[in-house]
């Protein structure tokens, strides 16, 4: 996924490539300080978000086991395997 994105021309920070250590904080800090949208499949982001009003760029937790998902401005439209 993320040489893809880059391929398509977008700036990607990957936090594997990074510091595999980094703590949640820190990425979440990090991403603010870009101004950047946060993509992970870490649930942890929505401990720091929500229940301890962290401010974020935003964030989109990604959870698709099993699913073709459309996201558009205003929807979400999920289809899971037959």
């Amino acid at each position: 996924m993320v040489q893809r994105l880059r391929a398509d021309g977008h700036h990607v920070a990957y936090v594997a490539e990074m510091d595999p250590g980094i703590t949640d904080e820190a990425v979440l800090a990090l991403a603010n300080e870009q101004s950047a949208l946060l993509v992970t499949a870490d649930k942890d982001f929505g401990e720091l978000v929500y229940r301890q009003r962290r401010l974020s760029s935003g964030v989109v937790l990604v959870r698709l086991a099993h699913a073709f998902t459309v996201v558009t401005s205003g929807m979400v439209r999920i289809r899971h395997e037959p």
